[in-house]
């Protein structure tokens, strides 16, 4: 059946869906983002006035990002169980605790406490996603979808702009009142305007599963995050790295018995404990082919738009010498810009022509836009072109695509669940992109390369991994014929496809 066909035999949204639903999500995405997307400029001022260290600053962004991963996994999965709205009050809850506790932070102790919460309400992002596929028809969630994710990345690079006024006028404590401002009305907004859906998965949340997959994803997350500094090969660095292989490798043990044993009774006649991602799902081509190119995607173009870009433009010897605050406008606010432009379109393409092809030609746009940056980065209009074309297509096309196929392609007992774990992915392809490019430039340095030879390595490695990237993106298996908007057919579970 074509794709249009299927999705017409979908069933109708509930007819109480609230006109307000997808501002008060906005808000909720927002109350989370500018923690992410304004404090960047403001570190050195934070350090200043606490009386830190940079490094232990430094640790409250991998903190940050780290609890981001694993809230997306095990909020996303627990709603499957409890309902997306009362998580959402929970996310907007620890993120207003959060804020207030990095507003009023006395020392760093305060603070990395507050980055901590702020960091687990990063699952406000994938059940914004859940909620809008549970109540809206394919095409209004594209359209919602792709705001969503503009919303996710920013205002338009002018969030960054203003993260450092007010630290330079006013201080960093200026950036957490206003995001505690917008977190209470977006905890407000979804307390009003959000309705309740039931529950999508029957049993219980199986917390063995969820604790030894957030015990690895924070191994692997740490590795990478601290690894330039503290040494490949130091012992803190293959600690973290083998345990959380190691608590992976467990993940899938006890994923696999919870799968093939049809669960375990959690006591005489309690439910049964499900788990949080059945692995013949993990092992198909909807879902490994997806997390693989989440992964790569963010690795290749965030460690080169979020470090070497920036480094690069900015050094006088090999690069263009430019200012931080020009370089910033030239160089990240066009890209950040236009991907406000493409991932509406994705969301406005994607149920029309499936979330798959638009993730495939942001993938293939990606690529093309950093095959042409590589050899001719020398030249400023043409890494100034190729950055703005990657903004069309990462930040708009591929984002957007990828978190979409990921909503609409899981069964809906497990939406939750590979959501939660593409959600993760960017966090841990950010972590591995920025470690890579951040090795390599120093590697080159240290190797007594000069000029612009010394971000080759860093340049090159993210083109591969981009190319890595289409070439999984292409092994993603369509949503099958009876698995499109499992979240409205409420009549049956859609079976795996491996």
């Amino acid at each position: 059946m074509p794709l249009r066909s299927r999705e017409r035999a979908r069933t109708a949204p509930p007819p109480a869906t609230p006109r307000f639903l997808l501002p008060a999500l906005v808000l909720a995405v927002l109350g989370y983002q500018i923690n992410a997307t304004m404090l960047s400029p403001a570190l050195p001022d934070i350090a200043r006035r606490l009386d830190t260290s940079s490094s232990l600053v430094g640790l409250s962004q991998t903190l940050f990002f780290l609890l981001a991963a694993v809230g997306q996994v095990t909020m996303a999965r627990l709603s499957d169980y409890r309902g997306r709205k009362p998580i959402m009050l929970l996310c907007g809850a620890l993120l207003i605790l959060g804020n207030l506790a990095c507003a009023l932070a006395p020392d760093i102790s305060v603070y990395l406490a507050g980055r901590i919460l702020q960091g687990v309400s990063a699952a406000m992002f994938s059940l914004s996603f859940l909620t809008l596929n549970d109540l809206l028809p394919p095409t209004a969630f594209g359209r919602a979808a792709g705001i969503i994710s503009a919303v996710n990345g920013g205002f338009a690079g002018v969030d960054a702009i203003v993260g450092g006024r007010l630290a330079d006028t006013v201080g960093f404590r200026a950036i957490f009142l206003g995001g505690l401002l917008l977190s209470v009305v977006g905890t407000a907004a979804v307390a009003r305007y959000v309705p309740n859906v039931a529950p999508k998965a029957e049993g219980t949340m199986d917390w063995l599963g969820a604790t030894l997959l957030a015990l690895g994803l924070s191994g692997l997350l740490v590795g990478l995050a601290q690894g330039a500094g503290w040494g490949w090969t130091s012992a803190a660095t293959l600690g973290c790295v083998l345990g959380g292989l190691a608590a992976l490798t467990a993940f899938v043990l006890v994923q696999r018995a919870r799968s093939t044993g049809g669960g375990t009774a959690s006591g005489t006649g309690a439910r049964t404990t499900t788990p949080v991602i059945d692995i013949r799902l993990l092992a198909s081509r909807r879902a490994w082919p997806l997390l693989l190119t989440v992964t790569l995607t963010l690795a290749g173009a965030f460690g080169a738009l979020a470090l070497t870009v920036p480094l690069f433009t900015q050094d006088p010897h090999a690069g263009y010498g430019l200012s931080a605050t020009r370089a910033a406008l030239l160089y990240a606010t066009p890209a950040a810009a236009i991907g406000v432009i493409g991932a509406p379109l994705a969301g406005y393409f994607g149920p029309r022509v499936g979330w798959r092809r638009v993730a495939l030609v942001g993938s293939a746009g990606s690529l093309l836009a950093f095959a042409v940056a590589v050899p001719f980065r020398d030249r400023p209009w043409m890494l100034f072109a190729a950055l703005v074309v990657l903004g069309l297509t990462y930040n708009g096309l591929s984002i957007t695509g990828l978190n979409g196929f990921a909503v609409v392609s899981a069964p809906r007992d497990q939406q939750g669940a590979l959501t939660g774990l593409t959600g993760a992915c960017f966090g841990i392809g950010a972590s591995l992109g920025t470690a890579l490019a951040s090795g390599l430039i120093t590697a080159a340095g240290a190797g007594g390369a000069t000029g612009s030879a010394a971000y080759t390595g860093a340049f090159v490695v993210a083109l591969v991994l981009l190319a890595l990237a289409m070439v999984t993106a292409l092994a993603i298996k369509a949503v099958p014929e009876d698995a499109g908007s499992a979240a409205r057919d409420v009549e049956r579970v859609p079976a795996v496809h491996l």
